[in-house]
């Protein structure tokens, strides 16, 4: 990931505003304990650490809440997102007003621990799945309000992004297919072109259960055709029938496991959920020095 993505990411709809949300929720009317116990002009020093092997996804979202409660903070990113970091590490050093570190600590950690742990669960699919030539993809399957951090963590771990929501991609799911079904207006080559009549330009993509439903499709040619919860045999003839223009995206019951043999099938894409609503938080912290 380079730096211009990196520092571009603050810069995405609604970012800065998630940061204030929920420092307010949490500092709420004031912080009791440190307003009794430390003193406004009390200046100290900060180092945000890793206790665990990681692949660092947060640190420009955690300086700019530190940034948010101190203006004047000075903020240094030791390892910047995208890279590996090994138990002990520093990730970020801050020093500012003692006042602020404390009140930001707690904001700050929850989201750089979130993403820290997607980063580092879409790493280990990424290397699970090498040699292939096969995208590792998030879904929408994201903590409400929170899904921009999720999917730019997944960027940092090498994977990619799906459809950002319900308006950049149309997506033909299985309940679709029973209501477009349902009204006797074709088959699934059908809707495909209802969409494109629609929505000109936008991708389109199909899920699919058996192969002979993906056979269905493939005159309408939709970018995408995804088999939802195939074997293995059934995704290997489909990848064999796969025409030019079209690729495939595997998804469901996809484990760490599991993960190297469906990339063998011919597959473009393996489409994943956990990354997003399953991966356990990275245990970070941040250690006050004077």
């Amino acid at each position: 990931m380079s730096i211009e993505q990196r520092s571009g990411f603050l810069k995405e709809p609604g970012v800065l505003e998630t940061l204030r949300r929920a420092l307010r929720e949490d500092i709420g009317p004031g912080d009791v304990t440190t307003r009794a116990l430390v003193s406004p002009k009390r200046m100290a020093g900060a180092l945000l650490v890793t206790r665990q092997a990681c692949i660092v996804a947060g640190g420009p979202v955690a300086a700019e809440v530190f940034r948010l409660v101190d203006p004047h903070a000075e903020i240094e990113i030791q390892i910047p997102d995208g890279s590996p970091a090994k138990a002990g590490d520093t990730l970020l050093t801050i020093r500012g007003q003692a006042a602020a570190l404390l009140m930001a600590e707690r904001t700050a950690l929850n989201f750089m621990q979130r993403m820290t742990g997607i980063a580092t669960m879409t790493a280990r699919f990424v290397e699970a799945v090498r040699p292939h030539p096969v995208l590792i993809l998030d879904t929408r399957k994201t903590t409400p309000t929170l899904r921009r951090f999720e999917k730019y963590a997944v960027r940092c771990g090498g994977g990619a992004n799906h459809r950002m929501g319900l308006y950049d991609m149309a997506l033909l799911k299985d309940n679709h297919r029973f209501l477009w079904q349902e009204e006797g207006r074709g088959g699934l080559a059908d809707a495909v072109h209802a969409i494109r009549r629609r929505f000109p330009g936008l991708p389109v993509e199909v899920e699919v259960e058996s192969l002979e439903e993906y056979l269905s499709v493939l005159p309408a040619r939709p970018e995408w055709i995804l088999l939802d919860n195939m074997d293995l045999e059934t995704m290997r003839a489909c990848a064999r029938q796969k025409p030019a223009g079209v690729r495939l995206e595997a998804s469901g019951g996809v484990t760490l496991e599991r993960a190297p043999a469906i990339a063998a099938t011919g597959v473009d894409a393996i489409s994943i959920g956990a990354l997003t609503h399953s991966a356990p938080a990275a245990d970070l912290s941040l250690e006050v020095m004077a």
